[in-house]
């Protein structure tokens, strides 16, 4: 598999998913909307959405599935600046077909909500306290700490006295740290956003929504640049502090 197709797939199956477990507990006549603690269910909904996009596409392309982990690499050295724009658009494609699929799969619970504002919900995010710059701040520093360990993850090695070094793999259980870090930054600083931390995870479910509710949306452009702009600078500022350290 090609490192773009794998990026494709591994941020649509990312973006099915966890926009998919916000429907099953948003949604009226779900079976997630009966349950207790939602929010928990959420975060550990999207940190196995996570699981499975990163197991599917890590050995082929990295598994980046963010426009602001290609770039955070990219800045820290750790990724052909050259490749970004193929992988930017893969991901991004990959997380409009995902949130396509959400709607298909939840249709019919669509259909018996009546607030718009829950649809989207279940799309996109949008601040629990409106004002750029907290909200800003909020989407910047959970992405910081997203691409720093990151950077810093490291698979297993097994090092012998003589020997060359060798690379013990872990097939897709080498995917649960990342998942494990996604799950810990929605416990912890997801409270104020929603914790996006993803470009593509935001704008192209958005988008998608726009285009499939007409002229209900209500798809909150004025909100939309947050999730974009925020995480890229968070991801790119602790790319240039690695490679600068």
């Amino acid at each position: 598999m090609s490192p773009i197709l794998a990026e494709f797939i591994g941020t649509l199956v990312l973006v099915f998913l966890g926009t998919s477990v916000v429907a099953n507990v948003n949604l009226p006549g779900t079976h997630g909307q009966k349950q207790g603690s939602p929010y928990l269910m959420i975060t550990t909904g999207w940190a196995w959405a996570v699981f499975c996009g990163v197991a599917l596409a890590a050995p082929y392309s990295g598994a980046h599935l963010n426009p602001a982990v290609s770039l955070g690499l990219s800045v820290a050295g750790r990724f052909d600046a050259q490749l970004l724009p193929g992988y930017v658009a893969a991901q991004m494609g990959g997380a409009f077909v995902g949130a396509l699929l959400t709607y298909a799969f939840y249709a019919m619970h669509i259909r018996l909500e009546s607030s718009e504002s829950t649809i989207r919900s279940c799309f996109c995010n949008a601040p629990a306290l409106p004002s750029v710059g907290h909200n800003l701040l909020s989407e910047l520093l959970a992405t910081a700490v997203l691409m720093g360990v990151v950077l810093f993850l490291a698979g297993p090695e097994l090092v012998m006295e003589n020997q060359t070094t060798r690379v013990v793999g872990l097939g897709s259980i080498g995917a649960l740290p990342v998942a494990l870090l996604v799950w810990g930054i929605g416990l912890s600083l997801g409270g104020t956003t929603g914790y996006a931390i993803n470009p593509a995870r935001d704008l192209s479910p958005r988008i998608m929504y726009a285009l499939l509710r007409g002229g209900r949306a209500e798809s909150n452009w004025s909100y939309a640049w947050i999730p974009v702009i925020g995480p890229l600078l968070g991801a790119a500022l602790v790319g240039l502090l690695y490679s600068l350290l």
